[in-house]
């Protein structure tokens, strides 16, 4: 089966993959690189789909100045649980986060954990 491939620019998360490759290996086989991807997402993805976009949305809902859905969807895949392992994930970003955001941040990922 041939498939179109769309490019859309919206970060995805651990979860969404596996979901999506999951479905693609129900339908047909995988070829070797998505074989190798849907097993790092089944081993590595902490929430379900559906628990990554809730905590996505309610990352966003902080409002954080140029904090975007791409760091969202990285904080969503490393549930950091500590200042310096959020911090790690923001080190190449123009995104500096206040103290106070930082704990609102570890707040929202605490809760859905």
């Amino acid at each position: 089966m041939m498939r179109k491939i769309i490019e859309s620019g919206k970060p995805v998360t651990v979860s969404e993959v596996k979901n999506i490759l999951s479905r693609r290996e129900k339908e047909g086989e995988l070829h070797h690189e998505q074989k190798l991807a849907l097993e790092y997402a089944r081993k590595f993805a902490l929430l379900s789909e559906a628990g990554s976009k809730s905590l996505i949305g309610q990352l966003l809902k902080l409002k954080i100045p140029r904090f975007k859905e791409r760091h969202a969807a990285k904080i969503v895949d490393f549930m950091p649980e500590n200042e310096d392992a959020l911090k790690t994930i923001f080190l190449k970003e123009s995104v500096t986060l206040k103290k106070d955001e930082i704990e609102k941040i570890l707040k929202v990922v605490d809760k859905a954990r």
